[in-house]
């Protein structure tokens, strides 16, 4: 099932400025955190320098300043533009809509997500491999539409099997949605599972729209007989 997402809905479900969730994603772990406070001093540094090598003049003072706050805040409002830059590359699709389909196949791999030089005991270079487990899921529908999502394992998905009913946005330059470009996060109804590899939709936004569409299809009326002309799909 697929069926065309307006602009504003589409707009709702992926935000121009980073949410909550998306936030904390950016963020990341402790050793990121430090990344962006190293950035933050020598920011800080490197305006003290030219504010010096300008003697002070008033008329960058306060301009120096601001930039001197911009950055020594950088740690803070960091994960606010990265994420906010990676909705952006989703925004940029002209079309949008909501696809119900089926798990039709997962499994396990690890991949290589980095690799580090070290010196071992005896002096010489090694190359680490960061690997990583990852779950892989092929989706499919009733039209023949296929597609592959892969994000980090967690322990929860062993609860996701082959025939279960999994939800998305799909991304798309054409109005009829006959070429899908980009792929959001999967929900998997039954288990209130998250698949992805970030939190592209808001979420509760999402499942709301889910359990509308899905309560929408059971009040329909089943018909006896079927018309010649297809109707048209109506946006939501």
């Amino acid at each position: 099932m697929l069926i065309p997402l307006t602009r504003q809905k589409f707009e709702q479900l992926i935000p121009r400025i980073a949410t909550a969730e998306q936030y904390q994603f950016a963020a990341g772990k402790f050793p990121d955190l430090l990344r962006r406070l190293l950035i933050s001093v020598v920011g800080v540094v490197a305006v003290w320098i030219l504010k010096l090598i300008l003697f002070g003049a008033s008329a960058f003072s306060g301009f120096l300043f601001a930039i001197g706050a911009i950055a020594g805040l950088y740690w803070l409002w960091g994960p606010v533009l990265w994420a906010s830059l990676r909705n952006a590359e989703y925004r940029k699709y002209q079309y949008s809509g909501f696809w119900r389909g089926r798990v039709l196949d997962v499994f396990v791999s690890e991949d290589l997500i980095g690799s580090e030089e070290t010196v071992n005991n005896k002096g010489d270079l090694v190359i680490v491999e960061n690997r990583e487990r990852r779950l892989n899921l092929e989706l499919g529908d009733e039209t023949g539409f296929t597609t592959e999502v892969q994000a980090p394992l967690k322990r929860n998905h062993q609860l996701i099997t082959p025939g279960l009913i999994a939800e998305m946005v799909v991304l798309s330059n054409r109005a009829d949605l006959g070429t899908i470009a980009k792929v959001t996060d999967v929900y998997i109804p039954k288990h209130d599972l998250w698949v992805s590899d970030y939190p592209y939709l808001q979420r509760n936004m999402f499942t709301e729209t889910s359990q509308r569409l899905r309560n929408g299809q059971k009040s329909q009326p089943r018909r006896r007989t079927q018309k010649k002309n297809r109707p048209r799909t109506q946006q939501y």
